[in-house]
């Protein structure tokens, strides 16, 4: 039954926050003199606007219902000073609170996605609440945990799904009543290892967060019944987890489990566990023939990659090891073998009879130059370009090579191959990784022939030989991307290829302006042979983040193709016939190429997808000119993505002093700049890098681009300093760059080459004793 509070807007005696609350409690009534509900122990303030003045103002009048309320939802999706000062108040009205729910997700976006709350922070006087079991703080902005929920004793469920936490405090297993806990949907990389203190925890969720291991403390959860550890990035579980004895539910699907502990498969109360979309290639048959154990979406039965392993090239008793120093170029192999190891690092082992006579060979390490380098639109070059000759003498038994390279910043979802021309063509080698010390990684190979090499990091590619019956190629990088070939597809086997690229979302939605804008990965087909299948071929994508197919508007989903020689993107959605599942939308196609599902409200949207292509592709990064301390004649010159300036300059500036970096700008892997010194300024020797008085760069994201020259000028240094400058242009880009994208520059002018400048000053020239300090004796 109802109980109705009449005569807000009459009371004359309200204090001053009263008095400014009210008019916000007239505006969003829909007539004057509106009652409100209270209906029995419940108070309800999230479904229509102004729920902090309402309860601001209850509190301030404080009617003898107010003191029986027990459950409080109120809506963040308020101004936040307004909201953090009307939960102050909740400690000294509602004494008997027993339910606080704060969420936000009542306000939806224009393609139907919930909003996040404006809640970062709850007022330290909520730990007041004796009697708060039930706190719901999802859909909100936090990012740590306040400390004011540590100090609620009779705590019994906190969900914190949707929310920005990176990490949860070690305080958390104090809570010493709590059975749920939900912290879905957060940023969280690793775990306290006082969860296992939470004995009273029935229910965990965990899922979609940033995951890699899991506390083997989490064993000690005796009253565990639910566990949820999905989409995470988890490659193993702890063998803790058999101990687990009143577990029934848990869920592990899309991680990058290769194994899990046999024991699960024992857990008296066990009734599901999913494993679906992980890495799994062995399983103890225990869990195979288990009823309760999903395993789709796995490589089972595929034979395993090599593992990482230190660098083991050591020679037999016999084998000549060679040791070169940098004034060689050149060594001797004879038919005996021998294990060499060059000045730049490169190790290589020539097997006994690797030849039949002896023979020279002569190595070069060159600097990375787009007629030396493959790269395919999003890979990334991790070392120099190593030259081997003779071209094309094949070895009776394959060489092995180490080649060092840059360790990438990322590596789920892509793998690092060595590429090598042959025949004019590049490919890529199987290559395993060996690592030596922190940092310090090998990419080993086995090549036939010598020719030019180096270390590329790409997506993840996943190939299989297609035979006449038919078969099934998932994806390692994202299991829930599949092409399913009919028997009949082909008359001979052929190879086919598939590589999965994340594109980022919220750089996508900044590009388009829309914020509910979602795109799924993106997949790129390749294969042998004709280019078409004799059957239609059926490929699964993922749909986009935050869409399920059975809430989407399918006017606003869109399938875009690109054939690798195009630079357009069509989109094809009206002439395939899209199957939607809750997660996923299949489509048949008869030849390979780029696929895209996007789901944006948009139009021309093959139109948009071209610029988000060219734009994901782009590295932000800063310029800087730096002059040494000692000798303001040598200036260092480089290019930064924008996360590494900060620590570079700290490493440099007890050596160099400079202007500041130059403003943030976006350039391709791989393509080509300048720099030139002006106002007075030149560089002051031949340089084989150094055209018409332009310093020549190539810019690769991984790999340092820096230079320092040395700088003169043809002014009068003796009374005056010279104050020139130092300017960087653009020049040619890369060749897997669309056309379109250089076009685009041109038209602009000679404007659109221009990057940045910064100031350069040679000051008065001193005596060389003056400028270094040095005291010549009198």
């Amino acid at each position: 039954m109802a109980t109705v509070l009449e005569g807000l807007e009459s009371e004359e005696t309200a204090a001053t926050a009263e008095d400014a609350a009210r008019p916000a409690v007239e505006a969003v009534d829909s007539r004057p003199g509106a009652p409100f509900l209270l209906a029995g122990n419940q108070l309800n303030l999230d479904i229509r606007p102004g729920g902090c003045h309402r309860l601001q103002y209850l509190c301030s009048q404080q009617p003898p219902e107010l003191l029986r309320v027990e459950f409080l939802r109120l809506s963040t999706h308020e101004d936040p000073g307004l909201l953090v000062d009307t939960l102050a108040r909740v400690p000294w009205s509602l004494l008997r609170l027993r339910s606080l729910v704060l969420k936000g997700g009542q306000s939806r976006g224009a393609l139907g996605a919930c909003l996040h709350g404006t809640l970062t922070a709850l007022p330290a006087g909520l730990s007041d609440l004796a009697c708060l079991a039930h706190l719901d703080l999802s859909f909100n902005r936090l990012k740590t945990l306040p400390t004011c929920i540590l100090e609620l004793r009779k705590l019994d469920a906190l969900l914190l799904s949707h929310n920005c936490l990176s990490e949860l405090p070690e305080a958390l297993g104090a809570l010493p009543t709590l059975t749920f806990l939900s912290v879905r949907h957060n940023c969280l990389e690793r775990l306290p290892t006082t969860l296992g203190s939470l004995s009273t925890l029935q229910r965990l969720d965990l899922s979609e967060n940033l995951l890699d291991t899991i506390p083997s403390e989490i064993g000690d959860l005796s009253s565990l019944i639910e566990l949820n550890l999905a989409s995470n990035r988890l490659q193993n579980l702890p063998a803790s987890l058999a101990g687990l004895r009143s577990l029934q539910i848990l869920v592990l699907h899309s991680n990058l489990l290769t194994s899990v502990p046999t024991g699960l498969a024992h857990l008296p109360l066990i009734t599901r566990l999913d494993l679906r979309d992980n890495q799994l290639r062995d399983l103890p048959a225990e869990l195979l023939e288990a009823p309760f154990v999903r395993l789709q979406g796995n490589p089972l039965g595929e034979a395993s990659p090599a593992p990482l392993s230190p660098p083991d090239i050591s020679p037999s008793p016999e084998m000549p090891r060679l040791f070169l120093t940098s004034d060689l170029d050149s060594f001797l192999v004879t038919p005996h073998g021998c294990s060499v190891t060059l000045a730049c690092g490169v190790r290589l082992q020539f097997p006994a009879g690797a030849t039949a006579t002896p023979i020279t060979i002569h190595y070069r390490l060159w600097l990375p130059e787009p007629h030396l380098v493959s790269l395919g639109p999003h890979d990334f070059l991790l070392s120099g370009v190593l030259e081997l000759q003779p071209h094309g003498v094949a070895f009776q038994q394959d060489v092995s090579l180490w080649l060092l390279f840059v360790p990438p910043r990322v590596r789920r979802c892509r793998e690092v191959v060595v590429r090598t021309r042959s025949d004019n063509n590049w490919n890529d080698l199987e290559t395993h990784l060996e690592e030596e010390a922190p940092k310090r990684l090998w990419a080993r190979c086995q090549v036939p022939h010598f020719s030019w090499f180096l270390v590329v990091l790409r997506p993840v590619s996943n190939t299989c030989l297609l035979p006449p019956e038919g078969a099934l190629l998932c994806s390692s990088g994202h299991p829930g991307v599949k092409v399913t070939f009919p028997s009949g597809a082909t008359e001979e086997p052929r190879q086919v290829s598939m590589q999965v690229v994340h594109m980022a979302g919220l750089e996508l939605r900044a590009l388009l302006e829309e914020a509910e804008a979602s795109v799924s990965p993106l997949l790129c087909l390749s294969q042998s042979g004709p280019p078409s299948f004799l059957q239609p071929v059926t490929v699964q994508l993922p749909l986009p983040p935050g869409v399920t197919g059975f809430g989407l508007d399918r006017s606003h989903l869109h399938l875009l193709h690109r054939t690798p020689s195009a630079a357009t993107w069509d989109d094809i959605t009206a002439q395939v016939a899209l199957e939607l599942t809750h997660l996923y939308a299949r489509f048949q196609v008869t030849h390979f190429s780029w696929y895209w599902l996007w789901y944006t409200t948009k139009t021309c949207v093959g139109g948009l997808a071209r610029k988000a292509w060219e734009r994901l592709r782009l590295h932000r990064v800063n310029l800087i000119a730096l002059q040494r301390r000692r000798d303001p004649e040598q200036v260092l010159l480089q290019c930064l993505p924008r996360n590494k300036v900060d620590a570079t300059l700290s490493r440099l500036l007890d050596r160099y002093h400079g202007p500041e970096p130059s403003d943030t700008v976006e350039m391709f892997e791989g393509e080509k700049f300048f720099a030139a010194f002006e106002r007075g300024i030149d560089v002051d020797a031949d340089r084989p890098d150094c055209v018409d008085g332009r310093i020549c760069f190539v810019f690769y994201s991984h790999l340092k681009n820096v230079k320092e020259v040395y700088i003169t000028t043809t002014l009068d240094r003796e009374a005056q300093a010279v104050r020139g400058q130092v300017s960087f242009y653009r020049g040619s880009l890369p060749m897997e760059v669309p056309q379109e994208a250089e076009a685009a520059r041109q038209r602009k002018g000679t404007d659109a080459l221009w990057m940045a400048t910064l100031p350069i000053k040679l000051p008065v020239r001193l005596e060389r004793r003056e400028l270094t300090g040095d005291i010549v004796p009198g």
